[in-house]
């Protein structure tokens, strides 16, 4: 009888070791993976300078930035007024584009402000456009990199720094202006409250992977792979140290990337100090493209708010 069962144990054995095989087999795959899309999330092609102010009749000088870290230079424009600047405002482009940031687009809308008088810096962050740098960190090392310019600004010229970031930017001007004093407020348009919240929440959005194993084992080999402290990229901790100075929020509720409830969860921390515009039939970052002139006019009342608050001081 024993012999009888030595063959059906071995079989047993056999098959057990072949389904341990294929999970271990496909643990490694899901890995390898995993690590192949962190990777390129945070290693995106560049975008290239296809256009320059001057294409849209603009006159401008080329400047390089230095980020606060130091070491890494960042390659913009200085786009002046006719006449003395009202204030300076500091364009951040959003994740994977550049100064142009051509879905917006912010030349067009740089044009706009610069004719009411703004001077308007454009610049790439780092790993974009012509800057130096080789990874996108989505707002853990580019608020180093705004920091920079608003460095540059408040030594080359005397008037008040606002900023205008969108998606990865308007987060990033959030971060920025909670560390600098000197920025007078800031237009955030379709920001995210809190990078690791809204990667573990939306990451297939940006992966085409399903969240289970994908979206945890990602969001555990990011930080590894890059030495990122995600937690550093949250807004909504940030908040507190931007007010009393202003927020004007911009966001679209269809907007398929980025949950117009994250603007309002910002919006919310401060309502009496914050403003909140919310759109409609406009996908992420397209108010401006659907809404032009109300775009325009809410920027520009907000900036004299701006110019007001700055006289009475």
């Amino acid at each position: 009888m024993e012999l009888m069962r030595t063959p059906r144990r071995t079989t047993r054995r056999v098959w057990i070791s072949a389904a341990i095989g294929v999970v271990i087999l496909g643990l490694l795959a899901c890995v390898g993976l995993s690590v192949y899309v962190g990777w390129q999330l945070t290693h995106k092609p560049r975008e290239p300078i296809t256009v320059t102010p001057k294409d849209y009749g603009m006159a401008y000088e080329n400047a390089t930035f230095t980020s606060k870290d130091g070491k890494t230079a960042l390659k913009g424009w200085v786009i002046p007024p006719q006449g003395t600047a009202k204030m300076t405002v500091i364009f951040a482009h959003g994740y994977a584009g550049n100064r142009m940031q051509k879905n917006v687009p912010f030349l067009p809308l740089a044009k706009r402000l610069v004719a009411e008088g703004y001077r308007v810096i454009l610049f790439d962050f780092r790993a974009s456009g012509e800057s130096e740098g080789d990874m996108i960190t989505i707002g853990v090392k580019e608020k180093d990199d705004l920091l920079g310019v608003i460095d540059y600004a408040k030594t080359h010229y005397r008037e008040p720094v606002a900023l205008y970031g969108i998606s990865m930017g308007a987060a990033t001007s959030i971060l920025a202006a909670a560390e600098d004093s000197d920025v007078h407020g800031v237009i955030a348009d379709s920001p995210f409250s809190d990078l690791e919240s809204y990667l573990r929440a939306n990451m297939s959005v940006w992966t085409h992977l399903p969240d289970v194993p994908f979206t945890y084992l990602i969001l555990a080999i990011i930080p590894a792979l890059a030495d990122l402290d995600l937690g550093m990229s949250s807004p909504i901790h940030a908040v507190d140290r931007v007010t009393p100075r202003p927020i004007l929020f911009i966001h679209s509720k269809d907007d398929r990337s980025i949950p117009y409830e994250e603007s309002v969860k910002l919006y919310e921390a401060h309502p009496d100090v914050f403003q909140l515009w919310l759109t409609e039939k406009a996908d992420h970052v397209k108010s401006f493209s659907l809404y032009g002139d109300q775009y325009v006019n809410r920027m520009l009342s907000f900036l004299r708010s701006l110019e007001q608050q700055q006289a009475k001081k």
